[in-house]
């Protein structure tokens, strides 16, 4: 069975899907096969879904599409809001099934979440209730900007709360006009118990290759072996 991760992030759009992918790229790059995993994927972009498709780029193993993405909707919003809009209603078993399948198919499954921890996807149960379900390790995605330590805090927290452990965090997209870089930084790691894996500036062009090499795989906990 492969080793998995679940990928989160403080907010929409901190650039979960860059790490997702960076992650698989370093893993790969150490001889390991490789999926990544998108569970619930909203937003048509030029009639694709744009994290699915670079998930699977950046896969080793040819996963089945309906396994790496058991559920796709066409608006950009809310996953619950746009399964209830599609008359669907997003179940964590189904996914949690597509998950074991594709497990016994590589050495690592990286999987990457939607939104926030904390975004719901049916009316009673959130994305955090699908990381607890899957019970991997978790990699918190840090959006460096105004209100990140707040942000980075509580999610950490709800982490914790559930009982998941935090393999890691990233700080992600850090502007260049950022104010005190280093001192927001520091008090991250201060207080975030669990490794920082890498720092990412913005990249002029948003490869997971370039990102991969920012990332430290060995001060990951549960990282596996090369």
């Amino acid at each position: 069975m492969a080793q998995g991760f679940f990928v989160t992030g403080t907010d929409t759009g901190v650039g979960k899907t860059l790490v997702a992918c960076a992650l698989l790229h370093a893993f790969a790059a150490r001889g390991k096969t490789v999926i990544g995993m998108k569970p619930v994927a909203a937003g048509i972009e030029g009639g694709r879904y744009a994290d699915v498709e670079a998930l699977m780029a950046a896969s080793t193993v040819a996963g089945e599409r309906r396994l790496v993405n058991p559920y796709a909707f066409e608006q950009a919003i809310a996953p619950n809001i746009a399964a209830e809009k599609q008359g669907v209603e997003i179940s964590i078993e189904v996914i949690v099934e597509a998950y074991r399948r594709l497990a016994r198919q590589a050495d690592v499954v990286v999987v990457e979440g939607s939104g926030g921890f904390m975004i719901p996807l049916n009316a009673s149960q959130t994305s955090a209730d699908l990381a607890r379900r899957l019970a991997l390790p978790v990699v918190l995605v840090v959006g460096m900007r105004l209100g990140c330590l707040n942000h980075a805090l509580l999610t950490r927290r709800a982490i914790a709360d559930l009982g998941l452990a935090c393999a890691g965090w990233v700080a992600n997209g850090i502007p260049p006009g950022m104010r005190l870089v280093e001192e927001n930084l520091l008090a991250l790691s201060q207080r975030i118990d669990a490794p920082l894996i890498g720092t990412i500036p913005p990249l002029e062009a948003p490869l997971p290759a370039t990102a991969a090499a920012l990332l430290n795989l060995d001060a990951m906990a549960g990282c596996p072996g090369g």
